[in-house]
C-alpha cells in the first residue's frame, strides 16, 4: 500500500457511494412516471460495484449500472391521458421503502468513507507538524 493508500481506498469508496446515491435519487424522482402500455416503463438504476485491484488495497470502483425491468407494472388509471382502451398505464416497478433503505445505506457508507479521509488527513498533518 502506498503512503496515501488509506486515502486512495476511502476516496474510491466515496465515488462508489456517490454514484449509488445518484442512482437512488434518480429512481425516487422517476418512480411515479406514467407511460402508455405500449411504451417501456422507467428502468430503475442499480450500481454494480467491484473491488479495484482485487487482492490489494485498491479500494472499490463502479463496474457498471444494472437496469431494472422495462415492463414495470400495469395499473388501472382510466382517467389518465395515456391510458389505453382498457384504462391501463405502465409505471415503474420501484418500491419507495426499498429505495429509502438503499438511500440510508449509501449515505452511511459515504459518511464512513469521508470520516476515514478526514482522519487520515489529520494523521498526515500531525505527522508533518512533528518535523517542525
Amino acid at each position: 500500500m502506498s503512503t496515501f493508500g488509506t486515502m486512495d481506498a476511502a476516496s474510491s469508496g466515496l465515488v462508489v457511494y456517490r454514484k449509488w446515491l445518484d442512482a437512488v435519487s434518480e429512481n425516487i424522482a422517476n418512480m411515479n412516471d406514467v407511460r402508455s402500455t405500449s411504451d417501456n416503463a422507467f428502468q430503475a438504476r442499480y450500481v454494480v460495484a467491484q473491488a479495484a485491484d482485487y487482492g490489494k488495497a485498491g479500494g472499490a470502483q463502479v463496474a457498471g449500472i444494472a437496469l431494472g425491468d422495462a415492463k414495470g407494472r400495469v395499473v388501472q388509471q382510466p382517467d389518465h391521458p395515456l391510458a389505453d382502451a382498457e384504462g391501463n398505464v405502465r409505471v415503474p416497478d420501484i418500491d419507495l421503502a426499498d429505495q429509502m433503505s438503499q438511500l440510508i445505506i449509501a449515505q452511511r457508507g459515504y459518511q464512513a468513507n469521508l470520516a476515514v479521509v478526514e482522519r487520515a488527513h489529520d494523521a498526515y498533518s500531525a505527522a508533518l507538524q512533528m518535523g517542525r
